[in-house]
């Protein structure tokens, strides 16, 4: 607990910075998502927004496990945790933009792949 004004007005400031730190990348996440000048690699929804829209949200959760949670007054192994739990959400981050290039796609013209479009027909192949 804080032990003078000062030291409660000091962390009130924080608050209200980290606040209105999250309120403003908040706004540019809508905005990365919605306005088309900002819209990053091809038109429309991609891997690179993904990327984008993700990278955002783990800063944003970052500080708010920084700060709001006290992690930053914490040992060593809840810094481990905390490190390790940044580095799962790039890997997913990473897991994303690589199932965006997958090359499976849905209605091969071969019915004997699995992966048989009834709107398309499929040709048989006899051997």
């Amino acid at each position: 607990m804080a032990g003078s004004i000062e030291e409660v007005q000091k962390a009130k400031r924080l608050y209200m910075f980290i606040g209105l730190l999250l309120f403003f990348f908040t706004v540019v996440t809508v905005a990365v998502a919605t306005v088309e000048s900002l819209d990053f690699g091809g038109h429309g929804f991609d891997k690179v927004d993904a990327i984008i829209g993700l990278s955002i949200a783990a800063f944003k959760a970052s500080l708010v496990m920084i700060i709001f949670m006290h992690l930053n007054h914490e040992r060593p192994l809840v810094y481990f945790v905390y490190i390790l739990g940044i580095v799962m959400a790039f890997f997913c981050i990473a897991l994303i933009g690589w199932a965006k290039d997958d090359p499976i796609r849905y209605g091969n013209p071969n019915a004997s792949d699995g992966f048989y479009n009834p709107d398309k027909p499929a040709t048989r192949s006899v051997h």
